[in-house]
């Protein structure tokens, strides 16, 4: 029987230094606004966990989700363009 940490070895060929890559960090950051609007849309459906939603709560909601909606369109539509440079005709 081979023990994992021989196997392991095999499939990480660089050490891991526990710190992310450069790659890594812009990726983050270009999924930033999107991950801080699912943050709000979580902490406005969090408040109404244990009541019920007042209208207040749910203009709350609703703007959290357009935020997050918005959010994730520009994301798409920005890896889209990185993805075909020079558009679609």
């Amino acid at each position: 029987m081979k023990s994992i940490a021989a196997l392991q070895a095999v499939v990480t060929a660089a050490p891991f230094d526990g710190e992310p890559s450069n790659a890594e960090l812009d990726a983050i950051e270009t999924e930033m606004p999107l991950i801080l609007a699912d943050v709000d849309l979580l902490d406005a459906q969090i408040m109404t966990i244990d009541r019920t939603p007042t209208e207040l709560d749910q203009q709350r909601i609703r703007r959290a989700q357009r935020r997050m909606l918005a959010a994730r369109r520009d994301l798409a539509n920005r890896t889209a363009a990185v993805a075909a440079p020079g558009g679609a005709a």
